[in-house]
């Protein structure tokens, strides 16, 4: 991986590790709708230019029912889930247990018959992986009731979903015309309940200042940065980022807000995200006479087909950075590869909402 994909990788793996933080301050100071309201209208408004510059918001149409559908898995539950649950749990708890989503995503792509079959060393890491998940939401949910442990899982759950319907049904679109569109709604959605629980006073600095690096940093901007390290990664490398989260939000809810580092919460962690990693491994191809569930996306148009287009020419430029210039046949620069699509439970460019 070049320099640029290794500064991008570790920009990203902070981003997106540092929300659960900012999320504990800023619950301290306005309600649920004001935060996450505030936190989608930003990041839509960041992305918008780059929607209306490329024209790519026509190429929505036709596809609104699953737009809705991906919001609402990926948005406009999980933001507010996640929100209310730090009222109570610790970020750093709150961030391992959302590491959990690649377990899920690979149950669920075994339970819809999506992707590869689950082998031994697979079964295995979706154990260990509940196990981690277990032995975390114990302690926790003795501590402050079982309510916010439920809602981070659902959080994980809504998580794992949405990828599921952007690969299916919206991976023909630009993704940020998708991210854009979707953030936006989910404000629309928020807009009212904002406007009632909205803060008779102004909030203090602090939560001022955590608000706008939600929508701008973690949301907005961590999505711009996101396709860019699509582009120089490529799919499957890009969604490791996964697996560095839940570290840097462990770190800082330690270091910066004084939570305890329990052995509970060590443990968890390499279970969790060795889970994780087990889990989501390439397994057994299906045979060939093996029933689809999941439909062949449509033939995409207008603006989505010259979208699919230039992925397209774009995997075909790393396979003949690949294959060398013997056998393209053009001089090419060293250090190319094709990357293969990411694994069931593994987003990909359109799937770039993980904000957490």
């Amino acid at each position: 991986m070049s320099r640029r994909g290794w500064f991008l990788f570790a920009a990203m793996g902070v981003i997106w590790g540092i929300p659960y933080l900012l999320i504990k301050v800023a619950d301290g100071g306005v309600s649920v709708p004001v935060l996450v309201c505030t936190r989608v209208a930003l990041g839509s408004l960041l992305l918008l230019p780059a929607a209306l510059r490329g024209g790519h918001l026509r190429a929505l149409k036709g596809s609104v029912r699953w737009l809705a559908a991906f919001t609402a898995f990926e948005i406009v539950g999980p933001f507010a889930l996640l929100s209310n649950a730090e009222k109570h749990l610790p970020s750093s708890t709150s961030g391992l247990l959302v590491a959990a989503v690649p377990i899920f995503s690979a149950l669920l792509a075994w339970l819809t018959r999506a992707g590869d079959r689950l082998s031994l060393i697979r079964w295995a890491g979706l154990g260990i992986g509940l196990g981690g998940v277990a032995l975390l939401a114990g302690p926790s949910a003795g501590q402050v009731g079982p309510l916010p442990v439920i809602e981070v899982l659902l959080v994980a759950l809504g998580y794992s979903i949405g990828p599921l319907i952007a690969n299916r049904k919206l991976s023909h679109l630009p993704p940020v015309a998708v991210n854009t569109v979707c953030l936006g709604a989910a404000a629309l959605v928020y807009a009212p309940f904002a406007a009632l629980t909205w803060p008779h006073t102004m909030p203090s600095v602090q939560v001022l200042l955590a608000l706008g690096a939600l929508g701008v940093i973690c949301t907005g901007a961590a999505f711009l940065v996101f396709f860019r390290l699509i582009a120089e990664v490529g799919p499957a490398r890009a969604t490791v980022i996964t697996y560095i989260n839940p570290a840097v939000a462990v770190t800082l809810g330690v270091l910066v807000l004084g939570e305890h580092l329990t052995a509970a919460i060590g443990v968890s962690f390499v279970l969790i995200l060795g889970g994780s990693v087990l889990a989501t491994r390439p397994g057994a191809p299906k045979g060939r006479g093996a029933a689809r569930t999941d439909e062949p996306p449509r033939e995409p148009k207008g603006r989505g087909a010259a979208w699919t287009e230039e992925r397209r020419r774009s995997d075909e430029g790393r396979e003949r950075l690949k294959s060398g210039p013997e056998a393209s046949g053009e001089n090419t620069a060293p250090g190319g590869e094709r990357e293969g699509r990411a694994s069931e439970g593994q987003t990909d460019s359109v799937t770039a909402l993980r904000s957490d």
